[in-house]
């Protein structure tokens, strides 16, 4: 099943293992959200809420129609203009689920900056894996303007948080522009080495993932 299968491909890029099932926390139903959430229209949302004593109450909220459409065009086969879009909505749900789960699995807080920011890099990583796997013989140049040049954001869908995906999507585009560099580069081991740098990156704060950012941007791996 295909949250599943990203789920899988996420884990195994950062080499993170959950005990929990997306799908145990997916929601399709918009009826069933608190009512902000319903009016908020977006495809995707993760919710995050207080659950008995310690514990903290999460679901993934995503679209029927849009797993519907990726039902009969699945991406892990076939991913391409048609399906893209939809895949990038579902891998952003399914990448906020799993960080927050290996966090709160580790007791670490999350920032929803760092949410946005992880999602960001995600849709780039798995993406270029998933290509790479259909096409081997072919560098998935599209990826980079595609996410970060001709993606607009919706200030009716980002509920006064312009600023904060801006700054999400400035802070990934730095990052994965710095991965494309290594990625590109005609040496056995650029791969790795990015695996390296990512699983790494990954287990950061979100202060440290920034200053991270800033410091080694114009840098190789």
């Amino acid at each position: 099943m295909i949250l599943r299968q990203i789920q899988e491909l996420i884990g195994g890029i950062y080499d993170v293992r959950l005990a929990h099932d997306v799908y145990d926390f997916l929601v399709t139903d918009r009826g069933q959200l608190p009512a902000a959430a319903r009016a908020s229209g977006t495809d995707e949302q993760l919710l995050i809420g207080a659950g008995d004593a310690d514990e903290v109450g999460v679901s993934l909220y995503l679209d029927p129609a849009l797993l519907e459409r990726l039902k009969h065009t699945d991406p892990i086969e076939a991913l391409n203009g048609g399906n893209l879009a939809d895949y990038w909505t579902a891998l952003e749900g399914v990448s906020h689920f799993v960080y927050f789960a290996w966090n709160a699995g580790h007791d670490k807080p999350v920032s929803l900056l760092e949410l946005e920011l992880q999602a960001e890099i995600d849709k780039y990583v798995a993406s270029y894996w998933l290509l790479r796997k259909q096409l081997p013989r072919r560098f998935p140049a599209e990826l980079i303007p595609l996410l970060f040049e001709r993606t607009r954001i919706d200030p009716a869908l980002a509920a006064g948080r312009v600023e904060l995906y801006r700054n999400a999507s400035r802070y990934a585009e730095k990052f994965c522009r710095r991965l494309e560099r290594a990625l590109r580069a005609d040496h056995q081991g650029s791969e790795r080495e990015v695996l390296a740098e990512l699983r790494r990156f990954y287990r950061l704060t979100d202060v440290r993932k920034r200053a991270h950012i800033e410091r080694n941007g114009e840098r190789s791996l």
